[in-house]
């Protein structure tokens, strides 16, 4: 606890880093003010229908991405969701796109270029996605205050421009705060309903359920899956390296230096996998729910894909996070890229020939990490719904794992690590006993 005191001051005592938390928490708390706020011409007494909707099921996952925002009809019902789609989009055309793959070659100025375009992306899926969602507020029966033609020109330019504003306040975090800002506004918004979860399991137990033996067995379970999905996250593949120290003036033959390690990641791909995932799951059920097919097959089919809890649902999802998991590992990491980097600083795989060889040697070992990692990811994308089924609280049970668990433990590692750097560069004791985070970049949680 001393140790910990002393880290808070030593934060404290750096001026740059204090005004950079405070600008981020500032930020966090307009945009969770922003999401209370309802849309113009919406009675907030008749949201009981909604808010049942997203209690559960896909939307439950939706609503607990914007922080509730989604149930309350708010301004920023579709919170930064559509900037992830576009972020998504954007990295898939640089697999396939020369013009997007020369912008993400071209160094800081592609990337200004790829970020200009990924907002004009952001608008127009924001633009496509608000009448679907005031469709929905329709169906459910959501009483309107204004004439409906008035109410959906204002509430499609009110969501629209609500993503807008959650796509600034994101970029001004990461350029103005400290941590990631787009990954932050998602976790903020998926904590912001641990507490009213929290008390309304304890209470459900204490209550009426096993008492609180069952409730404290809970809690060390959601510890250990925790600090699994740290484990998972942080874990690492070190590979030897080594470089050749050239003879000073000329003189001699070069040396080999103390050998070095290349980290490859277990979980390469992060959350994105399981995004990736969810947004396919999503698409059945939606297509046919909308376009009013009728028929055994098709019954069986949101039968089977609306059931979170159902085993086929989830046999199949784990199935396309092991997919996912592997296309978008070859995506992030270029072993061609790597090897070529090595040879070019003089740097080798001890018994493996620079080049092509070593590049074909990466391959190899990433292929084999990936795939207890995918396994891995699957069982956490898996997690929540096994707690539905042995009796856990909906939203309680979506922190036992899945994206709402990633997200977090990912955010939380990136911007403790910025804010290790800091500490570490003004010559204080770092957050961690070792001095640094193991196995952490500075990457964002969606890129």
């Amino acid at each position: 606890m001393k140790k910990f005191v002393e880290t808070i001051k030593n934060i404290w005592s750096i001026e740059e880093l204090k005004d950079k938390i405070l600008t981020t928490l500032g930020l966090l708390l307009i945009y969770r003010i922003g999401s209370t706020v309802l849309l113009p011409g919406v009675d907030p007494d008749s949201l009981t229908q909604l808010q049942a909707q997203t209690s559960e099921g896909l939307l439950g996952v939706l609503n607990a991405f914007t922080g509730g925002a989604f149930s309350r009809a708010s301004v920023l019902a579709l919170g930064i969701m559509p900037y992830i789609s576009a972020s998504i989009i954007i990295q898939l055309m640089g697999m396939a796109v020369p013009a997007v793959q020369k912008m993400q070659k071209d160094g800081e100025s592609g990337r200004r270029k790829l970020n200009q375009i990924t907002r004009y992306l952001t608008i127009l899926i924001a633009g496509v996605q608000a009448p679907s969602y005031l469709a929905n507020l329709s169906a459910q029966g959501v009483v309107l205050t204004l004439d409906p033609g008035t109410f959906w020109f204002l509430a499609w330019v009110t969501l629209t421009t609500g993503t807008i504003f959650a796509m600034w306040l994101g970029e001004r975090i990461t350029d103005k705060g400290i941590g990631n800002g787009i990954s932050l506004l998602i976790m903020v918004g998926i904590i912001a309903t641990l507490p009213q979860a929290f008390f309304q399991e304890m209470l459900s137990q204490v209550n009426q359920g096993a008492g609180w033996v069952a409730f404290i067995i809970e809690l060390f379970a959601l510890f250990v899956i925790t600090m699994f999905a740290i484990a998972l996250t942080q874990a690492v593949r070190q590979i030897p390296v080594q470089y050749a120290k050239q003879a000073a003036a000329g003189r001699g033959a070069a040396t080999p230096t103390a050998r070095q390690y290349l980290p490859m990641k277990v979980n390469a791909a992060g959350v994105m996998p399981i995004i990736f995932a969810q947004a396919i799951m999503f698409i059945p059920i939606t297509v046919l729910q909308y376009s009013g097919a009728e028929g055994d097959s098709i019954s069986w089919i949101i039968t089977v894909f609306g059931n979170i809890q159902g085993f086929g649902y989830n046999l199949t999802f784990g199935l396309l996070i092991i997919i996912f998991t592997y296309f978008y590992t070859a995506i992030q990491v270029n072993t061609n890229s790597i090897a070529d980097d090595l040879k070019r600083n003089g740097g080798f795989v001890p018994g493996i020939k620079p080049g092509a060889p070593t590049a074909e040697f990466l391959d190899t070992v990433l292929s084999r990490i990936t795939f207890p990692g995918s396994l891995l990811l699957a069982l956490i994308a898996v997690l929540p719904a096994v707690a539905m089924v042995v009796g856990l609280n909906t939203q309680w049970a979506y922190f036992y794992g899945g994206t709402s668990l990633l997200i977090t433990v990912g955010v939380i590692l990136d911007t403790l690590q910025q804010v290790e750097s800091y500490l570490l560069n003004r010559h204080y004791d770092g957050l961690m006993k070792t001095g640094k985070l193991r196995g952490r970049t500075q990457t964002s949680t969606f890129g």
